[in-house]
């Protein structure tokens, strides 16, 4: 990953990126497909939404006939986690307008967010909005692309979970986690490590009080506040 933040640099940034979504896409294509939703629903699932980890949950919760509500509020608290991402991602990008925030806040997922993450380390803490709006977009095109190719693909396949494709979505997460943890020279291992760590078992425990997808926001918050608490401590 070289220094520059180009446009044509960000779209060669995120292309090992890009090969996530095409797999993780296919995979949610599939498994919508045989959750019975059409390819007008998966189109707009993924070019309207676009949150894989989301995208999941509605397709499982409309084949539950779960209510609208419901699906509102699961998918609110599975996406607020952006809230922070964005908040985070906003100090690289106070130069420009508040119209060039909006863009990149809206299509700026978890990978996006992460490449970027990775890409400060290279460029002394600085990021372009040309760079950052080239990642966005070819990820956003690639996803929905692949979802409706998968759903397309779909009829092929009786039992998408018999071949993994339900982990799909873990196992790029898992990748991200791990280049985050190997690139981030200025907080260290070690320090990764123990936030990982404390938002687990925050986790772990707020689940018997509360929600799942409420105590991962809960854990999520915990994290950031114990990660800025240890920072300053180094």
């Amino acid at each position: 990953m070289s220094p520059s933040l180009t446009f044509r640099t960000g779209v060669r940034d995120v292309l090992p990126t890009v090969f996530g979504y095409i797999g993780v896409g296919l995979a949610f294509g599939i498994v919508a497909h045989t959750s019975h939703l059409s390819l007008l629903v998966v189109g707009g699932l993924s070019f309207v939404v676009y949150a894989g980890s989301a995208q999941f949950i509605i397709t499982s919760m409309l084949l539950l006939h779960d209510p609208l509500s419901a699906i509102f509020i699961s998918t609110f608290l599975v996406n607020s986690r952006m809230i922070l991402m964005s908040t985070s991602l906003a100090q690289y990008f106070k130069h420009e307008s508040l119209v060039r925030n909006l863009l990149i806040g809206t299509l700026v997922t978890d990978e996006t967010f992460a490449l970027a993450m990775n890409k400060q380390n290279k460029t002394n803490g600085k990021l372009s909005f040309a760079w950052q709006s080239a990642a966005n977009l070819v990820a956003y095109l690639v996803w929905g692309v692949a979802t409706v190719v998968g759903a397309i693909l779909g009829g092929l396949i009786a039992d998408p979970t018999r071949f993994g494709f339900d982990f799909a979505l873990t196992a790029m997460f898992i990748g991200l986690v791990y280049l985050q943890l190997i690139s981030d020279k200025h907080l260290g291992m070690s320090l990764q490590l123990s936030v990982m760590v404390f938002v687990a078992l925050a986790y772990y425990f707020l689940i018997a009080v509360m929600s799942q997808n409420f105590a991962l926001l809960v854990a999520t918050v915990a994290g950031c506040l114990f990660g800025m608490e240890l920072k300053k401590c180094h």
